[in-house]
């Protein structure tokens, strides 16, 4: 499958490529994962914050949120990692994180990257070079555990 990636500030995407990356996070992580909570933060439209997404058949498939270091030495950190239930299995996930990794290197070039994953994730977050920082915590309900490259 072709697919057509994005890598934009905030202030680039059109109404309908943030529409349909708010209904992509909601229809996983609410919806999907049965878990409640406020995913519409306050972040996505803030700093330098940028969106990183692919389409493909003319469809959002994937996206990622990247925050901005809020100081000097903070970390870029990585953020809504998603894969539609309709693309998993076709490697989306390594291919989203190589297009995350290139952004934070142009944007924030040799910034710790940091993130919040979902334990059962963690192998998949290490083959990419991050690193468990503590131990597992719940976070809505969901095991996580913070990581960093």
């Amino acid at each position: 499958m072709e697919l057509t990636w994005y890598d934009l500030h905030h202030s680039e995407l059109s109404v309908h490529q943030l529409y349909d990356i708010l209904a992509l996070r909601n229809r996983v992580f609410i919806v999907e994962q049965q878990c409640a909570y406020e995913d519409i933060d306050g972040q996505d439209l803030a700093r330098d914050n940028r969106h990183i997404f692919a389409l493909g058949e003319g469809r959002l498939l994937t996206c990622a949120r990247l925050l901005a270091p809020v100081d000097d030495n903070g970390p870029v950190t990585i953020g809504r990692v998603i894969v539609t239930s309709e693309a998993r299995g076709l490697r989306l996930g390594y291919r989203l994180m190589e297009q995350v990794m290139v952004s934070c290197q142009q944007n924030w070039p040799d910034r710790q990257q940091a993130l919040s994953a979902q334990a059962h994730l963690q192998a998949f977050y290490m083959r990419l070079g991050f690193k468990p920082v503590g131990d597992i915590y719940l976070e809505d309900n969901i095991p996580h555990i913070a990581m960093v490259k």
